[in-house]
């Protein structure tokens, strides 16, 4: 009497129905904030971001600041959150025009918080719906560059941060896709953007007499060597640690 075996059916490898929903639903923040940016400049409100609106609405701004200070504080830190966080164009006029309402002390402390968390945000949104999609991609070669950066993660932060030669956007993803901790990257941010903010600030709070000689502000001022000179100065201490520890390994 023969009897009859019911040979297992092969794994399936390709992706069920339930991964398949966890993938897109990672998606939905991302597809959210990417909604959010159409309709920013949809609607024009981009436009309200600009030189000419700030010095048209200028005195309208300070009396309504000297009225309701409170207000308008919390108002200009939800602004400048929503701008970093959704990356739109624009933080950089609005820490002027912060240092022209708030003056330049204000504005540093008012633009470095709000700064850092809309990059956290954004940051958490990125590793949450692209991260494992990048390590699938990138493979051994995703995997070696993750490691290599987050050995020396606060210090490589410091740099990118403190030199203005890479936007705040760019550096608020790629971190996130290289599996830097939350942590490690408020601190970068955090104390890797004083320095700029504070340059950009207290220009903003000049912006009375640019405006008043009906010229615009020559935003190219962060290049000029007195400026760039220092903050390539602090990010080449940045790198100290990065410096010393290849030293001791080479030492053996």
């Amino acid at each position: 009497m023969t009897e009859n075996r019911v040979m297992p059916e092969p794994l399936s490898t390709s992706p069920q129905p339930s991964d398949k929903a966890t993938s897109l639903a990672r998606l939905l923040p991302l597809a959210a904030v990417l909604a959010v940016i159409v309709a920013v400049f949809i609607f024009g409100l981009d436009e309200y971001l600009s030189f000419d609106m700030l010095s048209n609405h200028r005195q309208d701004l300070i009396q309504w600041t000297q009225e309701n200070r409170l207000l308008s504080v919390v108002g200009f830190v939800a602004i400048y959150v929503l701008v970093v966080a959704l990356s739109l164009p624009g933080a950089t006029l609005l820490t002027l025009a912060g240092g022209f309402l708030f003056g330049t002390v204000e504005t540093t402390i008012y633009v470095v918080v709000s700064a850092t968390i809309g990059a956290l945000g954004i940051f958490l949104i990125t590793r949450y719906a692209l991260a494992d999609f990048f390590h699938a991609k990138t493979g051994d070669a995703g995997r070696k560059m993750e490691q290599g950066f987050r050995e020396n993660a606060l210090s490589y932060l410091l740099v990118l941060r403190l030199v203005p030669l890479f936007p705040f956007w760019l550096v608020n993803l790629v971190p996130a896709l290289l599996g830097v901790p939350a942590r490690t990257f408020v601190i970068g941010t955090f104390l890797g953007i004083i320095p700029g903010v504070a340059v950009y600030s207290s220009v903003g709070s000049g912006l009375g007499t640019v405006f008043d000689s009906g010229d615009a502000p020559d935003l190219g001022f962060i290049f000029e060597p007195e400026i760039l000179g220092p903050l390539i100065g602090l990010a080449v201490l940045s790198l100290i640690p990065v410096i010393y520890k290849r030293y001791k390994i080479a030492k053996g």
